[in-house]
């Protein structure tokens, strides 16, 4: 090559290697994505997301015009807050369905038949009537208490009556009303403790039957459910 020539050529390369950065940069932009959205009937377009087309559907296009996805409009802040309320409400229905699955589940592993669960409703029922005997038998002794009381207040008629014999009678009228709420309340805990298990053993016969663990519903706690639970 002629030396008067080299120059040339060396300008010419060193201006191709100054340009190439540059239509490399150019390529690559031309190959990002492209968003597109129609706002009153007018198409846009642009290389970013388009925040005026935030309130509707936004489409990802490729170079060659293929949609690469599409955007769902973004929510406002009501929407928002319906959308997380939907969410804890799916959350909190999952949770129910596991707990539901976990509680019959051990319900039959305690109760295999009706045999266990009968045992264990008397068992329950057993504390139940021990203490209502207990309580009435603590009622009849008030009674007797009270009878030489009364007995007593027939020398004092039309008098009045001494304070220790006043404060007596108080005392056991007292403890007599406390006895008679408490056997009132046994008895219903005995009422309650029936209709738990009556409950509890509907719910046994269905999955004995070959319902499927958590298929019938939340499962509501009582004494014999607590304790399978554990």
């Amino acid at each position: 090559m002629p030396i008067a020539l080299r120059p040339l050529l060396l300008a010419s390369l060193t201006g191709a290697a100054l340009f190439a950065p540059f239509t490399a940069g150019a390529q690559e932009k031309r190959t990002g994505p492209i968003y597109s959205c129609e706002i009153n009937g007018k198409r846009i377009t642009s290389d970013r997301p388009i925040a005026e087309c935030n309130a509707r559907e936004q489409r990802v296009l490729n170079s060659d015009g293929s949609v690469r996805e599409v955007r769902a409009p973004v929510p406002t802040a009501d929407e928002r807050a319906a959308l997380e309320a939907k969410q804890q409400d799916e959350a909190l229905a999952r949770a129910q369905q596991r707990e539901a699955i976990r509680r019959d589940r051990n319900l039959l592993a305690r109760f295999p038949n009706q045999k266990a669960h009968d045992k264990a409703r008397e068992a329950a029922l057993d504390v139940a009537r021990n203490s209502l005997k207990t309580s009435e038998s603590r009622l009849l002794a008030l009674e007797k208490e009270r009878k030489p009381l009364i007995d007593e207040t027939e020398f004092y008629v039309g008098k009045s009556l001494p304070v220790k014999l006043k404060q007596a009678i108080d005392a056991n009228d007292a403890a007599s009303e406390a006895q008679r709420d408490l056997v009132a309340n046994q008895k219903a805990e005995i009422v309650r403790i029936n209709r738990n298990y009556d409950d509890e053993l509907e719910r046994l016969r269905r999955l004995w039957g070959g319902a499927q663990p958590g298929s019938l519903g939340p499962l509501a706690v009582s004494p014999a459910a607590s304790s399978a639970a554990r």
